[in-house]
């Protein structure tokens, strides 16, 4: 039977899920996987619900569904089985794109990639050879706004539902991360906001450090400090020069990316405050 799933957000009180759970039994659902989180300190409710359903589309579902979402005041999405749309976004460095591709032609990254948009022609070769369509976008601070412009054109056209941002080493400015809110995933190191610039991993080097790591995200106006998904960190030592940490950053980068982007293609990452909740 086709697969469903519901997610929500609303302030805590009695009755939430029997009110879910009823709406869905009355409607001739059967549940299949159902998650929830109380949120004591913010008092709020979070909850994710899978469930096949034979006599409804999700258009109809949402619809009657609205009665019991006003009087709970809860935010929901409801989604049917159609795989996201992802359009990944790139540079120079193809780790993250690699690791992408590998896992959507696995069938296990939880979406569709739709296409490749990069600021070089470097990638070309590694999209083209997956048969993914690549558009170079150039952008330098004359082209900005124009690249920019041209990124909401190929969401448009794609009809991307996630831009993902897989190493793309240019900052977007505020008004397009308003325009893609919630619906935009960077990745980058865990040393931010101690190690800034070209080389982290060399001032990593020169402190010694311990650990490694990286940060997926969603993008905000505010630089790196969107709300965390996932993040991923390796135990390092003296031995690792800044060729080895780079190696193992880049795994770290790797990881916590495609699990970012899974989970939210799956419906499993719930905004909470500058937070998020994620049901994995």
């Amino acid at each position: 039977m086709p697969q469903f799933t519901l997610t929500l957000s609303c302030p805590e009180r009695a009755g939430i899920v029997h009110a879910v759970t009823s709406f869905l039994v009355d409607h001739g659902c059967d549940i299949v996987q159902h998650q929830q989180f109380d949120d004591d300190v913010r008092g709020k409710l979070f909850l994710r619900t899978a469930f096949s359903c034979a006599d409804a589309g999700v258009d109809d579902l949402a619809r009657e569904f609205a009665t019991v979402a006003t009087e709970f005041a809860m935010e929901f999405e409801l989604h049917d089985e159609r795989k996201p749309r992802v359009l990944v976004m790139v540079s120079k460095a193809g780790h993250c794109l690699n690791d992408l591709l590998f896992r959507w032609r696995a069938g296990s990254l939880g979406g569709e990639i739709a296409a490749v948009v990069s600021n070089h022609e470097d990638l070309r070769p590694m999209a083209e050879a997956a048969g993914l369509d690549f558009v170079h976008v150039p952008n330098t601070a004359e082209t900005k706004h124009a690249a920019e412009q041209r990124l909401v054109e190929l969401v448009e056209e794609y009809q991307a539902d996630l831009v993902v941002l897989a190493r793309y080493m240019q900052v977007l400015s505020n008004d397009l991360c308003s325009k893609l809110a919630g619906r935009v995933i960077n990745i980058h190191h865990s040393f931010l906001p101690g190690f800034k610039g070209a080389k982290p991993y060399h001032q990593a080097y020169d402190r010694g450090v311990k650990y490694v790591g990286a940060t997926a995200h969603y993008v905000t106006p505010d630089l790196d400090e969107g709300p965390i998904i996932e993040q991923e960190v390796l135990r390092v030592d003296h031995s690792f020069d800044p060729r080895a940490l780079t190696a193992a950053g880049r795994d770290a980068e790797a990881l916590a990316l495609s699990r970012a982007v899974r989970w939210h293609c799956e419906h499993r990452v719930l905004l909470n405050g500058n937070g998020t909740v994620v049901f994995r």
